[in-house]
């Protein structure tokens, strides 16, 4: 980023840091990836067991092998090599963790986040089970309104990681949402938390860098 692009950045947050306040959310903004990883990781010092979301922007801020380092119970289903059954038995584990740390598809500036899941793990263990949730992401998935903020899913987001994933959609031929049938289709399941959840304690931390998809 430039330092208009930063400058840009800083005025979005705090209007969206400002309405995920007025919502509940425990928000926060930080400049780079390494303030964000010193910031979480002495917010979760307490817990022992963490289930991480499928994220991108997670991975790059070092937190998987920093927790590991601590000797923190980690759950994560982006091992390699793992069979169905133990697939499914994290993916079961991400959502009774202590801490469950994900990333959004979408924030709006007006305070709300928007998860799209294909098999509903990370929108169900970012919305009641764990004793906290973190949700992590750069300032490129931040939009005005929730209207944009739900097509950035369709226009960015879907396609983009569908691409990386190797899947077979039109989207990820094309780059462009036909709201498919397709068998591996990934946009299954849409969360939209308007407020906090009554039950779930939910920081925000937004970086004024570009990460995930």
């Amino acid at each position: 980023m430039n330092e208009y692009q930063r400058w840009l950045g800083e005025k979005l947050a705090e209007k969206t840091i400002e309405n995920l306040k007025k919502h509940g959310f425990d928000a926060h903004f930080v400049g780079s990836t390494q303030e964000a990883k010193e910031l979480i990781l002495g917010m979760v010092e307490q817990f022992n067991t963490f289930g991480f979301g499928g994220s991108d922007t997670t991975r790059a801020l070092g937190l998987v092998e920093a927790l590991k380092e601590k000797g923190k119970t980690i759950y994560d289903h982006w091992h390699q090599g793992l069979s169905k059954e133990e697939d499914l038995e994290i993916r079961l584990n991400q959502g009774r963790a202590d801490c469950f740390i994900c990333s959004a598809n979408g924030i709006s500036a007006t305070g709300e986040i928007v998860n799209v899941d294909g098999i509903g793990n990370r929108t169900n263990g970012m919305t009641f089970g764990p004793k906290k949730v973190i949700v992590v992401a750069g300032m490129n998935k931040v939009r005005p309104d929730l209207h944009s903020a739900l097509a950035r899913v369709k226009e960015v987001a879907g396609p983009m990681r569908a691409k990386s994933l190797g899947m077979a959609t039109p989207c990820a031929e094309t780059g462009f949402c036909t709201d498919c049938n397709a068998p591996q289709r990934i946009c299954r399941i849409t969360t939209i938390l308007h407020r906090k959840p009554m039950l779930t304690d939910v920081s925000v931390i937004l970086i004024n860098e570009e990460l995930g998809f």
